[in-house]
């Protein structure tokens, strides 16, 4: 008697579960990059809050303000620019400290743009992404190649910074002046290290490339002639516009599916 073989829908659903298995196997492991990058990213940057809770204090602020500040701005660059301001023309110089902190802070609006489909729906959750919609938790968020682990990204960056953040800026407002500018200790280089990080495998891309040499000679040029923080947002006008012009991208013929490292899909 022939040997009975098994129905073929019961070896489609086999098939189709070992193919979901295995995906879900490549997203966990995707899912793990993305959380080690958030974590380095996260870390680096919160260290550099020490920094900003010393000199806030330096500038004129409160222990109290200062931490107020750190958990209500969130933003590094306006923070800075801020407490600069006012560092160098005390309290009268408070109205131009807010203008140049704003002007810096709507960068994360853009920002907000582009992670907007990452962060996942409900208002809450909405509400919190747009707290920690800044440029470690977008940088680390769009240098990831799926939805998943873009979100993944986000959120573990977001959180470990903000936590962070405002722990060790309270932590730099106590010491205050004894500790000095942690910049000495190289903080800052760190945190750029890892941005310098999570650039590099984006630049085998012609177009990235082209962005990153524009925006370096652009950024390098105003630096010596605009106010701190102004030269970022100059360089980053680089990028807009070769992304409408599509200058340097891929050619009409190049598929358009095809996945890149950070392009989210």
């Amino acid at each position: 008697m022939p040997a009975q073989l098994p129905p073929e829908d019961d070896a489609v659903d086999d098939d189709t579960a070992e193919d979901a298995a295995s995906q879900e196997i490549a997203a966990r492991a995707l899912d793990r990059v993305a959380t080690r990058e958030g974590i380095a990213v996260g870390v680096a940057t919160a260290a550099y809050g020490v920094s900003f809770g010393a000199l806030s204090v330096a500038s004129g602020l409160t222990l109290w303000q200062t931490a107020f500040l750190s958990l209500v701005m969130f933003s590094g660059g306006s923070q800075f620019a801020l407490i600069g301001v006012l560092a160098a023309g005390g309290v009268a110089a408070g109205p131009s400290a807010i203008a140049g902190a704003a002007l810096l802070g709507t960068r994360n609006g853009l920002y907000g743009i582009r992670t907007a489909p990452i962060v996942g729906r409900g208002w809450l959750r909405r509400f919190a992404a747009a707290w920690i919609t800044i440029d470690e938790s977008t940088a680390v968020a769009l240098a990831q190649p799926t939805p998943r682990s873009s979100r993944r990204g986000f959120w573990v960056t977001g959180l470990i910074v903000f936590a962070g953040w405002n722990l060790t800026t309270f932590v730099g407002a106590l010491i205050g002046n004894t500790l000095g500018d942690t910049r000495s200790y190289g903080l800052d280089a760190a945190a750029a290290a890892a941005f310098v990080g999570l650039l590099w495998p984006r630049l085998k891309r012609r177009q990235a490339l082209v962005v990153a040499v524009a925006a370096f000679v652009v950024a390098t040029a105003l630096t010596p002639v605009l106010a701190p923080g102004l030269p970022v947002l100059a360089a980053a006008l680089v990028a807009i516009v070769v992304g409408w012009s599509n200058w340097a991208g891929a050619r009409s013929g190049t598929p358009s599916g095809t996945p890149t490292r950070g392009s989210g899909r």
